[in-house]
């Protein structure tokens, strides 16, 4: 059965990415059947800008890109580690190595988790970044579940960088894009939970719906909501109607 589940998963991604698709709304679905795949309960996505400054691009839950985000302002922990050395890093136990991340240890098992994982994203003979795993269980990984996260791993490469096979000379300005792309969201999440008064999850929860029952880019939707000032109104009151539709 879980073999099912995973082979099933990497055709739905592989289909999805011979369409038109929205990269940061691809990157959150990738790290969302992480947790419904591997025994972990949150994962995210790290990755590097043209300057090797890890950034966050997609996380489960806000609980899970808060604790990424700590990563980078602690400038420690398993991904960055991962994203350093290009090897999978797996600790079983975090409260067994308190010494290897003094910051970043405490703040992971205060949000609840008790094992961490980070495979590498590569591509063009670089590395792009790494798939972060949290655990609300000390244990393994076992080679099974490593596999299936670095498959999910390169399908996140190919999402950045498709179109072509990536060279040094195209990688720079796709991973410009997808950044871009996800400061636009995380804008547009800020403005909605002020406008919504909801959380930043639900927020986010309702952009994408919204995107997807409308056939148009999250992206696409996040840019026109924080720079069309002559739409805005409009746009806001729609998705404010779609909001309280889908909540009935």
């Amino acid at each position: 059965m879980r073999e099912t589940d995973v082979l099933g998963a990497v055709v739905s991604f592989v289909d999805r990415l011979l369409v038109d698709f929205d990269v940061v709304d691809l990157l959150t679905e990738l790290t969302e059947r992480c947790a419904d795949l591997l025994d972990v309960a949150a994962a995210g996505f790290l990755l590097a800008d043209p300057f090797g400054k890890l950034n966050l691009l997609a996380a489960t839950s806000e609980q899970a890109r808060e604790l990424e985000l700590f990563q980078l302002q602690a400038d420690e922990g398993p991904c960055l580690e991962c994203h350093a050395s290009g090897e999978p890093v797996s600790v079983a136990d975090l409260g067994a190595v308190s010494a290897r991340w003094p910051r970043f240890v405490p703040a992971a098992l205060d949000a609840g988790f008790a094992s961490v994982h980070a495979v590498p994203m590569r591509a063009a003979g670089e590395v792009l970044g790494a798939l972060g795993l949290f655990g609300t269980r000390a244990g393994e990984i076992t080679d099974s579940d490593r596999l299936v996260a670095q498959t999910l791993a390169h399908i996140a490469c190919v999402a950045i960088l498709q179109e072509k096979a990536p060279t040094p000379s195209t990688v720079n300005p796709r991973l410009r894009s997808a950044l871009t792309n996800r400061v636009v969201v995380e804008q547009a999440k800020g403005f909605l939970r002020e406008v919504l008064d909801v959380s930043l999850e639900d927020a986010f929860t309702v952009l994408r719906a919204y995107s997807r029952a409308n056939g148009e880019h999250l992206t696409d939707v996040a840019r026109r909501l924080m720079s069309d000032r002559n739409s805005r109104p409009i746009l806001v009151a729609s998705i404010t109607e779609f909001a309280r539709e889908t909540a009935d």
